[in-house]
């Protein structure tokens, strides 16, 4: 006979936030669920997995575009020019 290992609290909070993302379709509730288990378990599995359901929350939410001149002002902004915003550069499809 096994025994079940019980649950983490890590591996609560993100079995609700799952649930959340893909049961209840709640993407609001998923995100700040997410978002609350790599603040609380940052060095948790767990925490990895949140990190790529919020990415594809990020995926379905915000445009193509959007998401790539967010990450050019980011870079921008890391090399130490951030007046130095970089011009909209068109995705091809």
């Amino acid at each position: 006979m096994r025994t079940q290992t019980p649950l983490t609290e890590a591996a609560r909070q993100y079995e609700a936030a799952y649930a959340a993302h893909y049961s209840e379709r709640d993407l609001s509730l998923a995100f700040r669920l997410y978002k609350e288990l790599l603040a609380s378990h940052p060095g948790e599995p767990e925490a990895g997995f949140s990190r790529m359901q919020l990415q594809n929350i990020v995926n379905t939410i915000v445009p193509k575009q959007d998401r790539l001149d967010a990450q050019l002002q980011l870079a921008s902004a890391r090399l130490g020019r951030p007046d130095a915003a970089p011009a909209p550069i068109a995705l091809v499809s």
